[in-house]
């Protein structure tokens, strides 16, 4: 078999292709939940804690005072940007979330359909012929 021939074969595999679908929606509502972080949740928490914006929280390790983090960053001074890993927290703990939930519900459908009983396998026709043979002989 060919390189090239065993590449294919792998490529068109069920579970790549399901990964591949998986990583380009997981990126799509990483996209989300980012917006949702950054654009509701965020702003309505800093508004609850007394106007806070989270974006803008930072400490300076330098020894030069700025009014503004971008001020910071265009000087180049060193920063700690908590309020930045404050939003990544709360982004990770929404996907966290519902990765649970999907996972949770995909396990208990798996649940029912394994708990189902199979129907019985129908029985091969040499030995309902055999069968008939015996019962023949038996008369």
């Amino acid at each position: 078999m060919s390189f090239i021939q065993e590449f294919k074969d792998f490529a068109m595999r069920g579970n790549v292709v399901d990964l591949a679908v998986g990583v380009v929606i997981g990126g799509a509502f990483g996209k989300i939940v980012d917006s949702l972080v950054k654009d509701i949740i965020m702003p309505m928490v800093g508004a609850m804690m007394g106007g806070v914006d989270f974006k803008q929280l930072y400490i300076n390790l330098g020894s030069t005072a700025y009014d503004t983090m971008e001020l910071a960053e265009k000087a180049g001074a060193p920063l700690i940007k908590y309020g930045l890993f404050i939003n990544s927290l709360v982004d990770f703990v929404i996907i966290a979330f519902a990765i649970f939930v999907a996972v949770k519900a995909i396990n208990s459908l798996k649940r029912k359909e394994e708990a189902a009983p199979a129907a019985p396998a129908p029985t091969p026709e040499d030995v309902v012929l055999l069968r008939e043979i015996r019962d023949a002989l038996k008369k």
